[in-house]
C-alpha cells in the first residue's frame, strides 16, 4: 500500500512538472519565436470608417467607458487569457493585475488545470487578484478537461480561488490535436458547458484560442445558456504554430507536420465578428490578432462588446506593471482619438459608427448574408 501512494505521489509530480514545463515554453515561445499566421489576417483592414471632418466634439469630452457581465470598464478592452501555473506566469499575472486595476479594466487567466494539481501553483493564478482587488478577472478552464470529466466541484474551486468575475471556458481542438501531450477529446463538452452554466454561479464565456468561432458554433453556445462569446479569431497567434515549435524541439515529425498545415487554419477575426453577430445578439468579446486602438474601434462599430489582446501585453508583463499600463494607455490613446475623428463621444454612438466592408472580408460577409446559419 505504501508503495502505491508513492507510485501515485510521483506520477502526480510528474503530471505538475509537465505541465509547467509546458506553461514556460509557450511563454518563451511566444515571446521568442514567430508565432503569428503567416498568410491569413484579421481582415479588420478590408473594414473602413468614415472620417468626420466636423466630429463636434472636443478630445476631452470622448467617454470610452463600457460594461461588460455587469461589471464597469474605462475602455471596451481587457488583457485576453494568457498564462499561469509557472513561476513566470506568476510575475506576468501580477504586473497585468497591477495595471488592470489602476486603469479599471480586466484580464483573463490562463487555463487553471494546474492548480487542482499543486496548491504551490495555486498563487500564479490567486497573485491576480491580489493585485487587482475590484477589476474584472476571468477563472479559465479548457473544453478538453470538461470532456474528460472535470468536476463541478472542481471548476467552482478555481472560480472561487480568484474571486471570479466570469468563467473562462476555452475551446481549442486544433491546438490539442497539435500538441505533442494535446488531449484531443471533446466529446460531450457542449452538455458540461449547459452543466456548467447551470451550476457555477457566475457568467460563462466561450473562447476560442485564435482560430475563430463559427456563427453555428456560436449559436450552440448560445443555446447552451452562455453569457458571451470571445472570438479569438485567426490573424494573431497560432497556438498550432506555437505547439509547432515544441513539436520540433521534441523531434516529433508527425506533430510538426500537423502544426505546418494548422498554422493559419480558422475564421479571420473580423469575419468571425460579422458572422455571429449577423444572426445573433450575444455579447462579443473581439479578439484574435487585434494590435491597434483603431482596430478596437472598427470591432466595437461592427458590434463587438468588448475586445482583447494578448500577445500584445506578454512582453511588457514581463518588464513590470508600469510597462503594461503604458502599452494599455497608449492603445485608449488610439482608440479615442479614432472616436474624435469619428464624431462618436462615447461607446454607445461608436456602435452606431458607419463602416464599409471591402476586400476579402467582402466575401465573408456575402456568404453569412446569404445564408442561414
Amino acid at each position: 500500500m505504501a508503495a502505491d501512494k508513492a507510485d501515485a505521489e510521483k506520477e502526480k509530480r510528474e503530471k505538475i512538472d509537465l505541465i509547467m514545463k509546458r506553461k514556460e515554453e509557450h511563454i518563451k515561445i511566444c515571446l521568442d519565436q514567430p508565432v503569428q499566421a503567416k498568410n491569413v489576417r484579421t481582415l479588420f483592414s478590408d473594414v473602413r470608417l468614415l472620417n468626420n471632418s466636423l466630429p463636434e466634439i472636443d478630445f476631452d469630452d470622448i467617454d470610452t467607458g463600457t460594461e461588460f457581465l455587469g461589471k464597469k470598464f474605462s475602455a471596451p478592452f481587457m488583457v485576453g487569457a494568457m498564462t499561469g501555473g509557472a513561476e513566470m506566469a506568476k510575475r506576468i499575472n501580477s504586473n497585468i493585475g497591477e495595471a488592470v486595476e489602476k486603469l479599471g479594466l480586466g484580464m483573463a487567466l490562463g487555463s487553471q488545470r494546474a492548480a487542482l494539481y499543486d496548491p504551490v501553483l495555486e498563487e500564479t493564478y490567486t497573485i491576480a487578484r491580489k493585485k487587482a482587488p475590484n477589476a474584472f478577472i476571468g477563472a479559465n478552464i479548457g473544453g478538453a478537461q470538461i470532456s474528460t470529466g472535470m468536476k463541478i466541484e472542481d471548476i467552482k474551486k478555481l472560480v472561487a480561488m480568484v474571486d471570479a468575475n466570469a468563467l473562462y471556458v476555452h475551446l481549442n481542438p486544433a491546438q490539442e490535436i497539435v500538441q505533442p501531450e494535446g488531449e484531443a477529446k471533446y466529446r460531450n463538452v457542449l452538455e458540461g458547458i449547459r452543466a456548467i452554466v447551470k451550476s457555477v454561479g457566475k457568467p460563462v464565456v466561450a473562447k476560442e484560442v485564435g482560430f475563430g468561432i463559427s456563427p453555428m458554433v456560436a449559436t450552440q453556445l448560445e443555446k447552451a445558456g452562455v453569457s458571451a462569446i470571445e472570438i479569438a479569431g485567426m490573424g494573431g497567434t497560432s497556438y498550432a504554430a506555437v505547439e509547432w515549435y515544441r513539436a520540433k524541439a521534441m523531434g516529433m515529425a508527425d506533430k510538426m507536420d500537423l502544426g505546418s498545415i494548422l498554422w493559419d487554419w480558422g475564421i479571420p477575426t473580423a469575419a468571425s465578428l460579422y458572422m455571429i453577430r449577423k444572426h445573433s445578439k450575444i455579447p462579443i468579446v473581439a479578439s484574435g490578432g487585434i494590435r491597434t486602438g483603431m482596430e478596437i474601434a472598427k470591432a466595437i462599430a461592427m458590434g463587438a462588446s468588448l475586445t482583447a489582446m494578448a500577445l500584445p501585453v506578454l512582453r511588457p508583463a514581463t518588464e513590470s506593471a508600469d510597462s503594461v499600463q503604458k502599452f494599455i494607455e497608449k492603445i485608449i490613446l488610439e482608440l479615442k482619438s479614432v472616436m474624435f475623428l469619428l464624431g462618436a463621444k462615447n461607446i454607445g454612438e461608436l456602435r452606431k459608427t458607419p463602416y464599409v466592408i471591402t476586400g476579402e472580408l467582402a466575401t465573408w460577409k456575402e456568404y453569412a448574408d446569404k445564408r442561414e446559419l
